[in-house]
């Protein structure tokens, strides 16, 4: 990969859609990961006005690691960051959808990440209403690899304006932030969602990042990985579009 044409035209390409809908900077969510500081260092190279914003929410981890990495990041690249703690807005949530979330639930599963998925839809709440008030854009944060699988939140961490890596394997992802200079921590730990403790999205998918990559850029693949790829690309097609609107 050239890495200083493929920043350069993302930069370019950032430029250009701020200047298009005539917002004033970028908003995005912080979560000291990989795919979020590329995100940050790339707006803070297009616009001086970039937030990244920590929301914490409920795992300890937010709190410890996750945190200091997103200080870290938004350090390195001279990014202003707040804190917005969802905690308490979540335990509210819960507590009002009371025994209606568990009644007739299809799974226990299905319970868990019902659950799980509040996190990621109460933060693009607070992305939105943040990006609204200051005329800014939010910027999305997930790379290629998770876009196939389906590895994303519906409405959640899948809602933006416009997401500059959409394109990018995590191979990628990781060649760009070492280019960049950015934190080695942050490059070095293993990819989460931080949804809930010891939680990593290698072993969320049941496939590794290597083999997705392989398959994304037509590569050979295990057979059962790539059943797997296959089966999540197609059961997650909903995610990739738009609602249905009668007659389609």
């Amino acid at each position: 990969m050239d890495c200083q044409k493929t920043i350069d035209q993302r930069v370019e390409w950032i430029k250009t859609l701020l200047r298009e809908s005539g917002a004033k900077g970028v908003i995005y969510g912080n979560s000291g990961g990989k795919d979020c500081t590329l995100v940050g260092a790339l707006a803070k190279l297009a616009t001086p006005n970039v937030l990244g914003v920590i929301m914490p929410c409920g795992s300890s981890r937010n709190y410890g690691s996750d945190r200091d990495d997103a200080l870290r990041a938004g350090q390195r690249f001279d990014i202003e960051q707040i804190e917005v703690d969802l905690t308490a807005t979540k335990d509210c949530l819960m507590s009002a959808l009371g025994s209606n979330l568990e009644e007739n639930h299809v799974s226990d599963y299905a319970l868990k990440m019902a659950g799980a998925n509040i996190n990621p839809r109460l933060r693009m709440s607070v992305l939105y209403a943040l990006g609204q008030s200051k005329g800014y854009l939010v910027a999305g944060t997930g790379n290629l690899c998770e876009i196939t699988m389906g590895y994303f939140t519906k409405w959640g961490d899948g809602a933006c304006d416009f997401n500059p890596i959409a394109d990018l394997t995590v191979p990628e992802i990781y060649e760009l932030l070492a280019y960049l200079g950015a934190p080695e921590n942050i490059i070095s730990k293993a990819p989460s969602a931080g949804l809930y403790e010891g939680q990593t999205d290698e072993q969320d998918m049941g496939v590794t990042y290597a083999s997705i990559t392989a398959f994304c850029k037509g590569e050979e693949v295990d057979e059962s990985d790539k059943a797997k790829i296959e089966r999540a690309y197609r059961s997650t097609a909903h995610k990739r579009r738009m609602p249905r609107y009668f007659p389609d």
